[in-house]
């Protein structure tokens, strides 16, 4: 069916959103491919729809291509499948969660691990079975506590997830692989500017974990890669660098108090120590900051004091310790009515050496190894302590990657330098194991007769997600630019004004859909600068402009990517376009 813009469900504007703060949440709205409905949920225009559905045909294609077999499951699930697995209480507040009439308790599904593998059990029972690998696209629900940028991080979004079920670990990695190769096939073929990094699988569970991650200035996600070799990883998964050679403790002299009246901070302790002559020059790298935390486990209100030890010159990066070492809790720093709570701790003051006498757990940088020497709080007020050496006058309970990574940092497979960028998380693959397949005894008879545990996979990819990253990557000050794969259209032909430029504007369009393409055709009547401006919000790759040079049998063609323009005659353009587009493949 050809697309008249004079009737189709489309409303542009001229004017970004209010609350819209990255370009693909203003120039999707602008362009009328979706409309808020709620905070974090948005509805779906006829022109986003189909954008919405040649990205998920594209994943459709790849999937089927490496023997995954599609189906739909709910997404209302009950209550009892995820407290099998603790996921219950794990999401904490990202679940969305309801009680029917009957008091049953029920969510909106994350993710779909749980019913999957109850499927899988429910329907195979031998080895014969076995590999499987099944897949959706749906919608999923997370209760972001702040969703932003439009449909990048919204409460309700539609996603693929597939899960592989192999007899053992070799099968597990062979789909791992095909996954693997799928998702650069899908992304290939969507035009993204991607990068794979290394990640770690949080609240899934689960061995090997990568993400893909559209690189983008606006991504949430920060990874790193080495300037020197192909490492790449999200922050959360880099493990730090720190030399193999062991400090000698009885080098250091005895642990010394010092009198620091009002040096709260870093950089005020330091001050105080370069002032104090003490045979030597201090930097922040060698002071111990101690960042006191609350580390609440799910559906637990109480939480546990947990203090971690950084150098001095780094900042605690809560959501990479979280990931990395204290998930599933929540983390959050210290706050004043805590404080007021805990006299014990004597804030800008605290010291490791009195940690463990008060029963407070107390983890470390690896930087922080033992042997290693230096200038803390005393706990307290106005003094800290010099020669303090981890091991001797302090013990560490666990080292943790608790601090921000920095540009410069070195690589743990080379050595080399790292370098930081930002990315936006499209598609996520684990090698979840038998987490799942444990909690609900998933079995399949072996050729001897004895029941094999199956092992899983899961591999998500952000369909509506990937539509939003697409326009972070592929935009102007005038609008969208989409890859021919996704746009909503192969060629928008406009008419600039004259019924009979219309009129030949609808016939070019009819031919040009006879031919195979998708094809939208601007018959309104609006001035031509109204509907040259749509079009370059619109974002179709090819513009045929039937104009003024109608009158000379000429007709011009644009190109949104590249902004090239030409004349070509009327009579020759349909054979023309559609050798362009087939050219492209």
């Amino acid at each position: 069916m050809l697309l008249r813009m004079s009737t189709l469900f489309l409303r542009t504007l001229r004017e970004d959103p209010a609350d819209a703060e990255v370009p693909s949440h203003k120039l999707l709205v602008r362009g009328g491919f979706v409309r808020r409905a709620a905070p974090g949920v948005y509805s779906w225009l006829p022109l986003g729809k189909i954008v919405l559905e040649n990205v998920a045909r594209v994943v459709r294609d790849e999937m089927n291509a490496i023997g995954a077999q599609e189906l739909l499951l709910p997404a209302l699930l009950p209550r009892e499948y995820y407290e099998s697995t603790g996921r219950w209480t794990d999401y904490g507040d990202l679940l969305f969660r309801l009680t029917d009439r009957k008091g049953a308790d029920y969510l909106l599904g994350p993710t779909h691990e749980e019913l999957f593998a109850l499927l899988v059990k429910g329907e195979y029972s031998s080895y014969k079975d076995f590999p499987v690998t099944l897949y959706q696209i749906q919608e999923k629900y997370r209760d972001e506590a702040r969703p932003r940028a439009g449909i990048l991080r919204g409460r309700e979004f539609h996603m693929k997830d597939s899960y592989s079920f192999d007899l053992d670990d070799d099968g597990l990695r062979r789909s791992y692989a095909a996954h693997r190769g799928a998702y650069i096939r899908i992304f290939d073929r969507l035009g993204v500017d991607y990068r794979i990094v290394s990640a770690v699988s949080g609240a899934m569970g689960g061995s090997a974990s990568e993400e893909f991650l559209a690189t983008a200035p606006t991504g949430e996600d920060t990874y790193v890669s080495c300037t020197n070799c192909d490492y790449a990883a999200n922050t959360e998964a880099v493990r730090t660098v720190v030399p193999d050679t062991a400090a000698d403790p009885s080098a250091v002299p005895a642990l010394l108090e010092l009198d620091t009246p009002d040096t709260p901070t870093i950089q005020s302790l330091v001050d105080r120590l370069n002032a104090m002559d003490l045979g030597r020059t201090y930097t922040a790298a060698d002071t111990l900051k101690n960042v006191v935390l609350k580390v609440t486990q799910p559906g637990e209100t109480k939480y546990e004091v947990v203090v971690v030890g950084v150098p001095g010159d780094r900042d605690v990066d809560l959501k990479r310790l979280a990931e990395s070492s204290l998930a599933p809790a929540s983390v959050e720093l210290f706050e004043a009515d805590d404080w007021a709570e805990h006299p014990e701790l004597v804030r800008g003051y605290i010291g490791p050496q009195v940690l463990a006498g008060i029963g407070i757990r107390y983890l470390a940088d690896p930087r922080v190894r033992p042997g290693t020497e230096w200038v803390t709080g005393a706990n307290r007020r106005g003094f800290h302590a010099a020669h303090v050496v981890a091991g001797r006058d302090f013990a560490i309970d666990a080292q943790v990657e608790a601090v921000e990574v920095r540009a410069g940092d070195l690589c743990s497979v080379c050595g080399g330098e790292l370098r930081i960028d930002r990315g936006i998380e499209i598609g996520h693959i684990f090698q979840l194991g038998r987490k799942y397949t444990d909690a609900f005894e998933v079995d399949a008879l072996g050729p001897d007769g004895k029941p094999v545990r199956i092992t899983m996979g899961s591999y998500g990819i952000g369909v509506s997600r990937l539509v939003a990253a697409i326009v972070e990557q592929s935009h102007d000050d005038r609008g969208i630019i989409w890859p021919r794969a996704v746009a909503p259209a192969d060629v928008h032909v406009i008419g600039t004004g004259k019924a009979d430029q219309v009129e030949v504007a609808l016939r070019i369009g009819e031919e040009l859909r006879a031919r195979g393409l998708r094809v939208i055709v601007d018959d309104r009547k609006a001035s031509p600068g109204v509907k040259f401006t749509d079009a370059e919000l619109l974002g179709v790759p090819t513009s045929v402009v039937v104009g003024r040079g109608l009158a000379d049998g000429v007709v011009e063609l644009r190109d949104r990517a590249g902004g090239e323009r030409s004349e070509v005659p009327l009579d020759s353009v349909v054979e023309l376009v559609a050798e362009r587009i087939a050219a492209e493949g």
